[in-house]
């Protein structure tokens, strides 16, 4: 090997080694930035060729190689939208909130813009399938990234909820006389969000038996105006010798009595005044036999009257967005100041054969390529796609300690090559002044 070539395999190593420390310098400075994945410098000989009598070497070559596949530590963050993907998935991000680009990342660093969009740090907008109100995504295709849309948390709207189910709790006086009488008021939501008052009156007819009737519902607002009709009473309530209660009866419009299970009374409520449509509600009053729902024990007061009364339904009016949630399978909860949690968005998991060969788009964003292969979308949870971790963040994959090792390494390998150049600088200056 002639002093020329040593020199050209010596400049190989420097610029090499300097290929290391950009890399070493890179890694450094992302130490700290969310779901970063560090670069590996890998070193190949360029014409390296051997014969029986001579060896031309022709030095090094470096190249830079991200491992995208690399978990980061995950942390606990207080920002609720922020995430983190413990697995081998990835987000799937826009640089637009509608017909943008289509990429992938791990930095889960999601936070609400002014337009109520979830965008991360490096101000990508994150995209998931849209939840109907029935609790199943809306899209058809969902392999494909045309099922996706920007999620946005500003957009979502309080729905309200009729009066399907009323549950029942109380303790009706054994120490009341026969026809006395007792009433109680319960709240309905007609399917408008109307609220609307009943009022119950609780009659004795005899030794262990009452009788229930109930008012058509008047308006919340002023108690007075009738709202609705009533259908479904009165019903007959037998109780045990114990005080549990023992069944019930129901009474329809022609006079037809029924026994029916008390914990599953229907009745309805026609013709509402706000044009909502009609109700039926499924009442509660406790199974048979038990003391889980309505009682007769004596009041213990000096006059008989209702104890331990609740009246509990599942309608709402219509609310307004207080928060979200998010869970591990990736579902967004929207919650209400009325009490109401609906699902809103299912945020999925986008998996390649080889995440290693993605394109490094930004320094925590990448795109597919042919090494890469298709990218497949699942739901959190499914294969290795992994779980998503909510109020959290994926820390970098730098470790400092080794990439000072590194920088101790590509420090001294450089200074070798620089010797290299020196020597040879030094010898053909000697093999100049033999013609002197």
């Amino acid at each position: 090997m002639s002093l020329t070539s040593a020199m050209y395999s010596a400049t190989s190593g420097l610029t090499a080694q300097s290929k290391a420390l950009a890399s070493i310098s890179s890694n450094i400075a992302n130490s700290s930035t969310t779901g970063f994945k560090g670069t590996v410098t890998e070193f190949t000989s360029y014409i390296n060729k051997t014969t029986t009598v001579d060896e031309q070497v022709g030095g090094v070559i470096a190249s830079n190689t991200r491992s995208v596949s690399r978990q980061g530590e995950i942390q606990s963050s207080a920002t609720t939208t922020n995430m983190a993907v413990n697995g081998d998935g990835f987000f799937v991000v826009s640089d637009k909130t509608s017909s943008g680009g289509t990429y992938f990342t791990r930095n889960g660093s999601f936070s609400t813009d002014s337009n109520g969009n979830l965008v991360n740090s490096e101000g990508y907008y994150l995209y998931g399938w849209a939840v109907g109100d029935d609790g199943t995504i809306k899209a058809g295709n969902k392999t494909s990234t045309d099922s996706l849309e920007a999620i946005n948390l500003t957009s979502i709207k309080g729905t309200p909820k009729a009066t399907s189910t009323l549950d029942i709790e109380a303790n009706l006086p054994s120490d009341a006389a026969t026809g006395d009488s007792f009433t109680t008021d319960v709240e309905l939501f007609d399917a408008l969000g109307n609220s609307h008052s009943v009022t119950m009156t609780w009659s004795k007819t005899a030794d262990n038996t009452w009788s229930l009737n109930a008012s058509d519902p008047t308006s919340s607002a002023d108690g007075t105006t009738t709202t609705g009709t009533i259908s479904g009473f009165p019903i007959s309530i037998a109780f045990n010798s114990d005080g549990s209660l023992a069944s019930a009866t129901q009474t329809d419009s022609s006079g037809t009595t029924t026994s029916v299970d008390p914990s599953a009374i229907g009745f309805s409520v026609g013709g509402w005044t706000t044009g909502a449509s009609d109700s039926t509600v499924t009442m509660s009053l406790g199974s048979a036999n038990s003391t889980t729902g309505l009682t007769q024990y004596a009041s213990g007061e000096s006059t008989a009257a209702i104890g331990d009364w609740t009246a509990t339904g599942n309608g709402y009016e219509p609310g307004t967005l207080t928060g979200t949630t998010i869970d591990s399978s990736g579902v967004v909860r929207a919650t209400f100041d009325n009490g109401e949690t609906r699902a809103i968005y299912q945020i999925p998991i986008a998996t390649f054969a080889n995440s290693n060969g993605l394109e490094s788009e930004s320094g925590t964003t990448f795109t597919q390529t042919f090494e890469s292969g298709n990218y497949q979308l699942r739901t959190a949870g499914d294969g290795k796609a992994g779980e998503i971790e909510a109020s959290s963040l994926e820390s970098s994959t730098v470790e400092l300690t080794d990439e000072f090792s590194r920088m101790i390494v590509a420090q001294q390998a450089y200074s070798a090559a620089s010797k290299v150049m020196t020597t040879a600088q030094d010898m053909l200056d000697t093999l100049i002044s033999m013609k002197r």
